[in-house]
């Protein structure tokens, strides 16, 4: 089926989607869940074919987001349950004004419409986009990466035959089939079919979208993300935070990227960071971080001399940048510089820099001595997310069910003229 077919049926769906009541979307999302799980071997199956031809063309740390197990599709399901838990975002009343004349004026929540996410290859972002969608009442077209697609189009496969047992529309759920780039040119103009496009993606696939689309677009960003060892850090718990941040997943937006430390503990710190990141991974047979390290980092322990482009890359591998920074304040404007604006951390127990690196950090998410690796969807009570967007309108940080509303006003009268 080509792209615009799919457009069109999914701009008709859009129609009917809205008007569905919380319990009768729950009671799909719980089919959908049940179908998910039912057809994991449909869906193992293809992924191990995705698997076999991405090999030896995208790295290991890459392949480790490309692959679903048995576990990974029942944390899918679990996930997308998590989701028909929470409130239905749409049909609130955000505001509401009585005139002296008794003219009411509501503020009514209502769904976008059509929403398309181009996406890589993360075959769980499939189902995740496509709960979140369903749920605030918006109907998705998928467009997934060629190295995922095989896998995609399993799990879209057991969500549209969980959509048809409840009774529904398959089309509230849409798999693009082309996926040259054609399909992702035909979604970013698409200006008849698409009310909203989300990308979600490495640095390229996003700025694509966001020079190209003609419909309007939500950046999710690219997350070269800080941690900042202050000189009044608690050091052991600095090594913990970063440990997290940097290797419990290095493929994700929200792992660390860059360590900046405060001079006066650099000599202390960076060779516990080393011990940390490098000598204890090579004893406990795990992949060691390479430490990209600048002039100062560099006389005082070894690693790489870190390049011109370190400080500005999103290595999503087992790589890090560091510097030696004189104070808050460097490390603040390091971060204006070279951030993405995702997340950013200080580790301090100063409450003066905590309170400055907050009002100075110009991030979605800012923390204070806690891993970046929180900035996701479920840690934040949105049972998973669209995406992280850095950007400041319409949404920020992870894209939930909220966001993925807009509103219309909702005049009532009794004979009323102006």
């Amino acid at each position: 089926m080509t792209t615009l077919d799919i457009l069109k049926r999914a701009k008709a769906a859009s129609g009917t989607l809205g008007g569905l009541s919380t319990e009768r979307k729950n009671g799909a999302i719980e089919e959908m869940a049940a179908q998910l799980e039912a057809s994991a071997d449909e869906i193992l199956r293809a992924n191990s074919a995705d698997m076999d031809l991405a090999r030896g063309h995208i790295s290991e740390v890459m392949l480790d987001r490309l692959k679903l197990t048995k576990e990974r599709i029942e944390a899918m399901a679990a996930g997308m349950r998590d989701v028909a838990k929470l409130p239905d975002p749409t049909g609130r009343i955000l505001e509401s004004v009585t005139r002296a004349d008794g003219l009411k004026i509501e503020k009514l929540s209502v769904p976008l419409g059509v929403i398309a996410i181009i996406y890589e290859s993360r075959p769980n972002v499939t189902s995740d986009a496509a709960v979140l969608a369903f749920k605030s009442g918006n109907v998705c077209v998928l467009r997934s990466g060629k190295e995922a697609w095989r896998s995609a189009d399993a799990v879209t496969k057991a969500l549209r035959r969980g959509l048809s047992k409840a009774g529904l529309d398959e089309n509230y759920v849409n798999l693009i089939e082309d996926t040259t780039r054609n399909s992702a040119n035909e979604l970013m103009t698409a200006t008849d079919y698409v009310d909203l496009l989300i990308p979600r993606g490495g640095a390229g696939l996003i700025r694509a979208c966001v020079e190209n689309a003609t419909v309007p677009c939500l950046e999710t960003g690219t997350g070269i993300c800080h941690v900042y060892v202050d000189e009044h850090a608690d050091l052991d718990k600095a090594v913990r935070i970063i440990v997290n941040a940097k290797t419990s997943r290095p493929s994700v937006c929200n792992a660390q990227e860059v360590c900046l430390v405060h001079r006066a503990v650099a000599e202390r710190f960076l060779p516990m960071l080393k011990r940390a990141l490098v000598d204890a991974r090579l004893t406990a047979g795990l992949t060691p971080v390479e430490l990209r390290l600048d002039e100062k980092a560099a006389e005082i322990i070894p690693g790489t001399k870190a390049g011109e482009r370190d400080f500005d890359t999103e290595f999503l591998d087992y790589i890090l940048a560091v510097r030696v920074v004189d104070s808050v304040d460097a490390a603040i404007a390091h971060i204006a510089a070279h951030s993405t604006h995702h997340s950013d951390a200080i580790v301090t127990q100063s409450a003066e820099n905590q309170n400055k690196f907050i009002a100075g950090v110009d991030s979605a998410a800012v923390y204070v001595n806690a891993s970046t690796r929180f900035t996701d969807g479920g840690e934040f009570g949105l049972g998973c997310e669209m995406g992280i967007s850095t950007q400041k309108l319409h949404a920020r940080g992870p894209v939930g069910l909220r966001e993925l509303t807009t509103y219309k006003y909702v005049v009532r009268g009794d004979g009323h003229v102006r």
